[in-house]
């Protein structure tokens, strides 16, 4: 039943089934690509959970045709993201409620004071190394820094529990281009964080506009979405 939630989801997600068009998509389903290559039912259902992939009919007037695999473009992956459930909220942050500053020293030797950000987007991710989500989203969380490398207006932040010494012969290898502020589990515990990693979004006037706890795959997407509202709401 997961897996079927999950497929209707992505079809209907991106507009590519109407709801009186849906059949049960089962491993008798016939799934093939646009070279005509039939795919098991295991390979393609590991195709749709990459979220890459969608699935359309070859004959939308019948329920019971079959099926094409395609590729999914970003924008229809970006749809299909928005329409999903936002991720589950941090228990320590309340949207719209403004968050306590606080200052800290980066492994660059360089000084933050959250005071003097107002007026920016600030982007927060509470982190340590040991962490496998936290480790797991760093790539796309980089993908992020530069899509807005050239936007003076946001601030991204990465309050790692870890010492400088560690986390930079980690960075060595894994590179994370947030701004990193060390020894932050101080930081962690005056907010109460107690599950990592925690995003937070705070508009320009240091308000709580975003924030999720654990990993989803929707976390960045919507990280995303939350930077684009802000900066179309300052214009």
């Amino acid at each position: 039943m997961k897996l079927l939630i999950t497929l209707c989801s992505i079809l209907l997600g991106c507009g590519f089934l109407q709801s009186q068009q849906m059949a049960r998509l089962s491993d008798s389903t016939i799934v093939t690509d646009s070279a005509g290559k039939s795919y098991s039912y295991s390979e393609w259902r590991k195709l749709l959970s990459s979220w890459n992939y969608g699935i359309v009919p070859k004959e939308p007037s019948k329920i019971n045709s079959e099926y094409l695999i395609v590729i999914l473009t970003d924008t229809e992956k970006e749809q299909m993201a928005y329409q999903m459930p936002k991720p589950g909220e941090s228990s320590s942050f309340k949207t719209g409620k403004a968050m306590g500053n606080f200052k800290a020293g980066t492994i660059s030797n360089g000084n933050i004071n959250t005071r003097d950000l107002r007026g920016k987007i600030v982007v927060l991710n509470f982190w340590f190394i040991n962490c496998p989500p936290c480790r797991k989203e760093i790539p796309e969380l980089n993908e992020v820094v530069s899509d807005y490398k050239d936007s003076t207006n946001i601030v991204f932040l990465a309050i790692a529990n870890d010492s400088k010494n560690e986390l930079k012969e980690f960075l060595k290898e894994s590179p994370f281009n947030y701004t990193i502020i060390d020894n932050g589990l101080y930081i962690a515990n005056n907010f109460g964080i107690r599950s990592f990693p925690t995003n937070v979004i705070l508009d320009k006037e240091g308000k709580v506009y975003f924030h999720a706890s654990g990993l989803s795959t929707w976390t960045v997407t919507w990280i995303r979405k939350s930077i684009e509202e802000l900066l179309a709401s300052t214009h």
